[in-house]
């Protein structure tokens, strides 16, 4: 016999078990631990998406929209909507041009409100059964309000809270609010800006405006809390800081420690773009600091890096970075989870600064088609099968970091367990819920799947 070709042969062998899993994965669920409510998840209704939505027919517009809308499709709950213009628009533009009109008498909606972003909305909201909640975000204040005079380059408003800048922007929300409502179009939170530690920088392209957590809780009770609740806003969620979570848990100790501040507040608000670099432990301190307050991450979207192709068609890894980045939040308490661009075109836009970046769904208007991408199916799994008012319970792994998982106790009473596989190997699964029994499956590589059974009262 050839030793040596025996041992080459072993060698290899012990190489291949080595790296293959040789037993099963069971996950324990227990419906009797209880962590966050789900507050829902969803997309944005920024003007890029609406202007792609108008450019297909009809018919393929209706189709988009039950995509995400309908039972037929993947059900979102959230619509986050920018407030006046945001880099993806085709043009920069506020809702009070003229300078100095500090009572804003000459405030209106434009017409990619009125004619894209309204109608777009209603449409969504005529065909879904589950409420959408509206969260508005606002980029930057009108130039004039601004110290730099423009809305784009970063800058802040203009004096300090408590004055008249501060009381007109405040103001400003509760109108936008208001114009929204003439066309029966509700709002269930406000944020108090879109990434306000941008504005610190003054060479972006596009518009923001900077708050610091102390500016920021000053703004809230002086300004915009009690204006929201003298013009009979008072239901409006506060959404404090929309930015990314290194902020945490500071921002939220300066705002929701100030006694007056902490009454007009509900939540936080999380952008993704850093959670590669920073821990998500961020999220669970804060959590058990603020109990009483909840965080939703308010954007995401992926081809964001200056170096990274904007557009990847079918890419699957960009789907598993959305659920990857889903159950990381989800499993350190954040209620929610809302992408960016429902909608883009081939390029990643329109955006008027050429900042593209990638979207669940694609468009091609010349077509008049649009493409369901991997980022799609995936935030499938959580908006259309974790419905709003879920609870996350206990979920535990005999072999850990294999798959990611998270369970819920559904608003009905059933049950739900989400599996993520990214790894190159298919696993047996055996769930085990102490109530009702065993169910046995199997994760394929590279997968997501969710698995649903009924409660022991329902069955």
């Amino acid at each position: 016999m050839d030793t040596g070709r025996v041992l080459t042969i072993l060698a290899f062998v012990a190489v291949v078990c080595a790296t293959v899993p040789d037993t099963s994965i069971t996950i324990t669920v227990d419906r009797n631990e209880e962590y966050q409510t789900i507050l829902g998840f969803g997309g944005s209704f920024s003007d890029s998406a609406a202007l792609n939505l108008y450019n297909l027919s009809s018919d393929t517009q209706d189709k988009l929209l039950r995509a995400y809308f309908s039972s037929d499709g993947i059900e979102y709950s959230f619509g986050r909507v920018p407030i006046a213009s945001c880099d993806f628009s085709t043009r920069e533009y506020s809702y009070a041009e003229t300078p100095d009109d500090f009572n804003l008498d000459d405030f209106q909606l434009a017409f990619e409100d009125i004619d894209y972003k309204i109608p777009m909305i209603q449409r969504a909201s005529a065909m879904s059964s589950r409420p959408i909640k509206l969260l508005g975000s606002a980029w930057s204040a009108p130039g004039w309000m601004k110290t730099n005079g423009a809305m784009k380059g970063g800058g802040a408003l203009r004096g300090l809270p408590g004055g008249y800048y501060y009381k007109t922007w405040a103001l400003y929300l509760a109108k936008f609010l208001e114009a929204y409502s003439a066309y029966d179009v509700d709002f269930w939170g406000l944020t108090t800006g879109n990434e306000p530690t941008a504005g610190l920088f003054p060479g972006w392209d596009w518009q923001c405006m900077f708050f610091n957590p102390e500016l920021q809780r000053d703004f809230i009770k002086l300004d915009m809390g009690p204006i929201l609740h003298d013009r009979g806003h008072k239901d409006v969620e506060i959404v404090i800081m929309d930015d990314q979570r290194f902020h945490l848990p500071h921002w939220a100790e300066v705002v929701i420690e100030d006694p007056v501040a902490s009454q007009f507040v509900s939540g936080i608000g999380l952008h993704w773009y850093t959670d590669f670099l920073i821990d998500a432990s961020r999220l669970n301190e804060t959590h058990h600091a603020y109990p009483d307050y909840f965080m939703i991450n308010t954007e995401a979207c992926e081809g964001y890096l200056p170096w990274q192709e904007k557009v990847i068609l079918g890419s699957w890894e960009r789907g598993e970075s959305y659920s990857h980045d889903i159950i990381e939040d989800l499993s350190n308490w954040v209620g929610g989870w809302i992408d960016w661009n429902m909608a883009l075109d081939m390029i990643g836009g329109p955006n008027w600064v050429g900042n593209f970046v990638d979207s669940p769904i694609i468009v091609n208007a010349e077509e008049d088609v649009f493409y369901k991408q991997p980022m799609y199916y995936h935030l499938g799994h959580f908006s259309k099968f974790i419905a709003p008012g879920s609870v996350r319970v206990g979920s535990s792994s005999d072999r850990d970091r294999l798959v990611e998982h998270l369970a819920f106790k559904l608003p009905d009473g059933d049950m739900a367990l989400v599996v993520l596989n990214r790894k190159e190997f298919t696993f047996p699964l055996h769930i085990y819920d102490p109530d009702v029994g065993y169910l046995n499956a199997e994760v394929p590589s590279r997968s997501i799947q969710t698995y649903l059974w009924k409660s022991p009262s329902r069955l």
